[in-house]
């Protein structure tokens, strides 16, 4: 007999439709079997469960059942209408049928009798009524808010649980956090094959929400606290546990904006998914490179979306424009998008799931975040790198290049990021602030690129109406002169180069005299030499001649005197 195969071993599913949750739950809920749903109050338990009621019927054609124990049919279509959730229409359409069930606490008391059977005709009826294949139940509290006796609770919470899954139905289930324990009975999570917690808690009077998954019978799922968002368009959970260091890269480029730069880059720019950082003082020119590239992006034809948590978008498009970067015509088009907050609207996690939620809608290329240290806020460094982290990862699996921003206090280390985060960038951008001749001007250099043979030296920064430009700056003797004393120091060198020049060309002349008299002086003494030898050839020959002359007088006086 052949083994079966693991697919047919997998636990059948029932897909929420809700961003993230079949994503950390692999798949959906447990098909056929009961969810519970936990947590204080306000933290989204009735919203998760109206939205996979809603979410069901219109885009998995399984219609569901909501039984409300607290709110009323009118009630539940006025508070999710602000979503986009149109109840009254699912309703007629018999895809969703909403039931509200008093459960009066007095009442039970006066007759003390408590019994699930009416509860289980009427939802068996719902049931019937539109074919359904999704249940809620909310809340277990409000259902059992009259019984004092916990046997009973515990007796009447398994057959509930057991009734459920005889239907066949899958299930949702919302329940109070108790002091101790998930839930205020301490018995649901025991009985649900599945258990969502929801939280919703404040730190430093910022809000934020998180799902775990505490358990899931017969499947694997994440077990990471994840951030979640409630916003216009419903719930939204951020996956983290599926980012790692499994993204794929690209062999392309992108301009940075600044040609000078991307000479520095290898001559290329930066690698096109990468994360870039820049860091420096205030004033030293971080946004600007920001807007460089983003205008570079867009101006041929690519989306960038802007992430600003310190100036508005049009303070941002004016400020810009006084370097020669319209931005606005980008906006037009619709390749640019602005997205500006202040950090403590929200917690961090709430963040991630925005930037996740535009990235996703608007699908950029590329990306600037201005600054990141301004999320110190609303969390620690930790929590921060923590976050980049996840929206590194996030990016790179969308092979979107991201330029990040960081703010270096005055006095700190240069060479580190004030949220500890250098260590996550492909590249790093540093700009400093160098005082000189009473003026302040701005130096670029890069302390890494990675994969690349890039260039170690400093490039004055200088902005203008034209734009960005990097110039070569003066490295004098120990010192490194920009700005005024860079010119001032070129305008010295220049006068100091030039006399030396004249010296030389002043030396030059007296040696060409010199060696023109010397030359003359050797000619004179090469003449009186070749006449003092012509003198001696001429007196040589004389003298012979006067020897010849006196040997033949001596022979004739010798033969006149008839000597032997």
């Amino acid at each position: 007999m052949q083994p079966k195969s693991r697919t047919s071993l997998a636990l059948a599913k029932c897909p929420t439709g809700i961003r993230g949750l079949d994503e950390i739950t692999e798949g959906g809920l447990p098909q056929g079997r009961p969810t519970l749903i936990c947590g204080a109050a306000s933290c989204g338990k009735t919203l998760l469960a109206m939205e996979f009621i809603v979410r069901g019927a219109r885009e998995f054609n399984e219609p569901g059942v909501f039984m409300a124990f607290e709110e009323t049919g009118k009630e539940l279509a006025d508070n999710v209408a602000s979503l986009g959730f149109d109840l009254p229409a699912l309703i007629r359409q018999k895809k969703v049928a909403v039931d509200h069930v008093r459960v009066e606490r007095s009442e039970i008391e006066e007759t003390g009798e408590f019994d699930l059977e009416g509860l289980f005709v009427r939802l068996g009826s719902a049931i019937g009524g539109i074919g359904a294949k999704r249940v809620v139940l909310d809340s277990l509290e409000a259902l059992f808010a009259g019984l004092p006796n916990e046997a009973i609770v515990r007796a009447e919470l398994r057959r509930l649980f057991g009734w459920l899954k005889q239907k066949g139905v899958t299930a949702i289930i919302t329940g109070e956090q108790g002091e101790k324990t998930l839930t205020r009975h301490g018995l649901e999570e025991y009985v649900s094959d599945c258990v969502i917690f929801l939280d919703h808690r404040v730190s430093g009077q910022v809000a934020t929400r998180r799902v775990r998954i505490v358990k899931y019978r017969g499947s694997a799922h994440g077990t990471n606290e994840y951030p979640a968002l409630i916003d216009e368009q419903g719930l939204s959970v951020l996956p983290i546990s599926s980012l790692g260091l499994t993204y794929p890269v690209s062999a392309a480029h992108v301009s940075s904006g600044i040609p000078r730069l991307d000479v520095m880059l290898a001559g290329k720019g930066y690698w096109k998914g990468s994360s870039i950082l820049v860091s420096g003082t205030a004033g030293s020119g971080k946004s600007s490179i920001g807007a460089v590239f983003t205008n570079s992006v867009c101006s041929r034809g690519g989306r960038c979306l802007y992430w600003s948590s310190e100036e508005s978008p049009d303070q941002i498009m004016r400020n810009m424009s006084s370097i020669g970067i319209d931005l606005r015509r980008h906006v037009r088009k619709g390749l640019l998008r602005f997205y500006s907050i202040r950090p403590t609207i929200c917690g961090l996690e709430s963040h991630l799931v925005a930037l996740h939620k535009m990235v996703t809608e608007f699908r950029p290329e590329a990306l600037v975040m201005d600054p990141i240290t301004n999320l110190t806020a609303v969390g620690n460094d930790a929590e921060i790198k923590a976050m980049l982290t996840r929206v590194i990862d996030f990016l790179k699996n969308q092979n979107i290049t991201a330029i990040f921003t960081s703010l270096t206090a005055g006095g700190a280390a240069l060479e580190q990021s004030e949220v500890g985060v250098s260590s996550l960038m492909d590249t790093w951008l540093l700009l400093s602030m160098v005082q000189s001749a009473s003026e302040r001007n701005r130096v670029l250099y890069l302390l890494k690129s990675r994969g690349m043979a890039h260039s170690n030296q400093m490039r004055e920064f200088v902005l203008s109406d034209k734009g960005i430009d990097l110039v070569d700056v003066y490295v004098g003797p120990g010192a490194v002169f920009t700005g005024a004393a860079r010119l001032n120091q070129e305008a010295h060198d220049q006068a100091e180069a030039m006399t030396q020049h004249q010296a030389t060309e002043r030396r030059q002349r007296e040696l060409n005299e010199e060696s023109r008299n010397l030359q003359a002086q050797v000619a004179a003494l090469q003449t009186k030499l070749a006449n003092i030898a012509a003198e001696q050839r001429v007196a040589a020959k004389l003298e012979k001649q006067r020897a010849d002359a006196a040997r033949r007088t001596e022979a004739q006086l010798a033969r006149a005197r008839k000597a032997d």
